[in-house]
């Protein structure tokens, strides 16, 4: 049997990673500011998440949830007061289209409505509904194709109005920051106004922080810069640094029924360990304060250098692109030059997402390597 080829690979295997550092079979040590798709949020082998993962599957790794398990309640307590929604209630999954999907469906449960308003360069994930939101047809199949969604651009709002002037939308679906389109933002006014037109028109407002939050922004979550409070918040990426997770955060204001929602995985001993470990971690060693210091540092010194052309983003979740160089060139150029891991987001957009502990001279080193090109 061979893989299935739907990835492009560079030709690198890291087998062991330690903070914001992985390294090959031969010792070769590159910085990584790419997280792996913004997941590792507390760095590489952090001795405590090490730890406690260890500890836990020794003793049970997993059982269903007909049982009770004490640590879901121990992580949606530590993880309602981290994230300032203790009043919420937490649904645990597995990935972020799974998050998605659950609060999609959640909205739609809770409204009657089949209609889901989302936006221009969207990424939602790869499952059924998730994709159905994301704008991008390349990714979607046939059977995905729905007319249940309408798509209006990033922080348009009479487009926005008009849409939801119909009241036949269950929800709106927004990234906190879209980190697929290539570090997209809503404008803190529009956000505002996207929940005064929610709550106006008896809309769900669903904020997909599966990259943008858990600290990566500078704030627990990106949308807490604009003051809003959404009725779900979807979670996933960092939230276990690399073990599978997610999670949906869910207003007071929503009913649960049994059996509405469910999954066999998730909120499994092991995923909950592992999450729980971030969340102390996190705490410890302030790492949502490191994420915007650091990232005001990065995006300061990038706006400075004369072939950068533009700078997107916040805390530890950035985007540029360079005069001179596609993203992809520029990419391969730092990772085989420079041994420096960094992501992409279409033709022209580097992204960084590193871990939320990245030093400062680790930043340092990145900037003086851009200096140089």
């Amino acid at each position: 049997m061979t893989l299935f080829d739907v990835y492009s690979l560079y030709d690198i295997e890291p087998v062991k990673g330690e903070g914001s550092y992985v390294f090959t079979e031969d010792g070769t040590k590159y910085l990584d500011l790419y997280g792996g798709h913004a997941v590792i949020s507390i760095g590489h082998a952090h001795p405590e998440y090490v730890k406690a993962i260890s500890e836990q599957v020794a003793n049970l790794g997993f059982y269903s949830n007909s049982v009770q398990n004490s640590l879901q309640h121990k992580l949606a307590d530590k993880l309602g007061k981290a994230s300032g929604y203790d009043d919420y209630s937490l649904f645990l999954c597995n990935s972020g289209a799974e998050a998605n999907e659950n609060a999609i469906k959640l909205a739609s449960f809770t409204t009657g409505r089949e209609n889901i308003l989302a936006f221009g360069k969207a990424f939602h994930g790869r499952t059924s509904g998730a994709v159905a939101a994301t704008d991008n047809p390349g990714i979607r199949s046939r059977f995905n194709e729905t007319n249940n969604v309408t798509f209006v651009p990033l922080n348009d709002f009479d487009a926005v109005h008009t849409v939801l002037d119909t009241r036949e939308y269950a929800a709106v679906i927004i990234e906190g920051i879209q980190g697929v389109a290539g570090i997209h933002e809503p404008s803190d006014e529009f956000l505002r106004f996207l929940m005064d037109e929610c709550k106006r028109t008896g809309t769900i407002l669903i904020l997909d922080e599966i990259q943008s939050g858990y600290g990566r922004s500078g704030k627990f979550f990106a949308h807490q810069y604009s003051g809003i409070r959404p009725d779900i918040i979807t979670c996933a990426k960092g939230i276990a640094n690399g073990f599978p997770a997610a999670a949906v955060l869910i207003s007071p204001s929503i009913p649960a029924k049994k059996g509405m929602l469910g999954t066999t995985f998730g909120g499994n001993h092991l995923a909950c360990a592992a999450a729980v470990a971030v969340l102390d971690v996190m705490e410890k060693e302030n790492l949502v304060d490191n994420a915007a210091k650091v990232g005001d540092y990065l995006i300061s010194e990038l706006k400075k250098l004369p072939k950068v052309t533009d700078v997107r983003g916040k805390g530890l979740m950035i985007g540029f692109e360079v005069d001179g160089f596609s993203g992809s060139e520029l990419r391969k150029k730092l990772l085989f030059e420079h041994n420096i891991f960094t992501g992409g987001a279409g033709q022209f957009t580097v992204r960084l997402l590193p871990a939320l502990s990245l030093s400062m001279s680790d930043a340092e080193h990145f900037i003086n390597i851009m200096k140089q090109l």
